[in-house]
């Protein structure tokens, strides 16, 4: 298998995850782990970490329950020599038939000694109170291989934050990473929704905004003149109709025909009160601006209540009351 240095921007990625949401402040003081318990034989990532950097959604697909009980991570074991490294993850790929699949990889670097004095670091620990940015981390999943094919999972020195020192991330880049397998774990966005031009996951925004309060029956505040909209529909699992805000996979989109989008955009212009209605919708429609312009997002329920919203970019959302002609309207293009 090819061998690359820049590979590993994808699992650093996952060190950076999230973004800033504000500042803590703390004594920034971690307490120091003990040994990594050592397991006897390395096999794959597929065996040992199946679940590993599994972050993404997978469409219409259960996710898995992982039965592997991981080892303890922990300091490396004076007597245990490590002479390899594996790093095991997830990326996203064009599948082959089209839309985009989650693929499962294993790395694997020989060249570790600088990874190896960078783990070897304790932990920062500050002198007083410390401001922290309440970034979210997900450190890589990684094992260390010796020479008798024994593994163990090893901590990763922290700042005064709880982060992954800079010594263990510069590290980690600096390594010549080969892979070594890499397997197909599921579908993140279908042929259909792509060739369709949508997202393969939307949420049902009606029943959130009803869910917050909104019962009574605004005038929606749109004009029935619009640019082209595509039109995408989703279908919501069972399991999640009624939540709290529960999320469609793609059935079916693409642009709305000119000869329905009138009719549809006369239908989100009416004035009828809101029903009072808790039924949730199975199926729901969203329509956008074709060709990706700003403009109001257009939510309409296919079955349940009925309803609408029309959701401006600059806010001030408008409930409406639609009806089955409208939903009609919106079948199959």
């Amino acid at each position: 298998m090819r061998s690359s240095r820049t590979v590993l921007a994808f699992a650093l990625l996952g060190m950076a995850l999230g973004g800033c949401g504000g500042t803590t402040t703390g004594p920034g003081t971690a307490e120091e782990p003990g040994p990594a318990q050592i397991v006897d034989s390395w096999t794959s990532c597929a065996t040992a970490a199946p679940q590993a950097g599994a972050v993404l959604s997978v469409p219409n697909t259960p996710t898995p329950t992982s039965t592997v009980t991981e080892p303890k991570i922990g300091r490396i074991d004076p007597a245990f020599t490590p002479v390899a490294a594996v790093l095991c993850g997830r990326e996203i790929r064009p599948g082959v038939n089209g839309g985009q699949e989650q693929t499962a990889t294993e790395r694997r670097a020989e060249e570790i000694t600088p990874l190896l004095a960078a783990l070897r670091l304790p932990n920062e620990q500050a002198d007083g109170e410390i401001a922290c940015t309440l970034d979210m981390v997900i450190p890589p999943w990684l094992a260390l291989l010796d020479d008798r094919g024994r593994w163990l999972r090893p901590y990763l020195p922290t700042t005064v934050c709880g982060r992954p020192r800079a010594e263990v991330s510069d590290a980690f880049a600096g390594l010549s990473w080969t892979t070594v397998d890499t397997r197909t774990v599921g579908q993140v966005e279908s042929p259909e929704a792509v060739a369709a031009g949508c997202a393969q996951r939307w949420t049902d925004m009606v029943w959130v905004e009803t869910g917050n309060g909104r019962r009574g029956p605004p005038a929606p505040a749109t004009s029935p003149a619009a640019g082209p909209l595509r039109l995408c529909v989703y279908q919501v699992p069972a399991s999640e109709q009624g939540g709290g805000k529960p999320a469609g996979d793609f059935v079916y989109g693409g642009p709305l025909p000119a000869e329905r989008q009138a009719g549809v955009l006369r239908g989100l212009a009416n004035r009828r009160a809101v029903a009072e209605c808790q039924t949730p919708a199975s199926r729901f429609a969203v329509l956008r601006p074709l060709d990706g312009a700003a403009g109001p997002d257009r939510y309409v329920e296919l079955d349940g209540c009925r309803r609408f919203l029309v959701a401006p970019p600059a806010g001030g959302a408008q409930l409406g009351q639609g009806d089955e002609a409208l939903a009609t309207l919106l079948g199959p293009v």
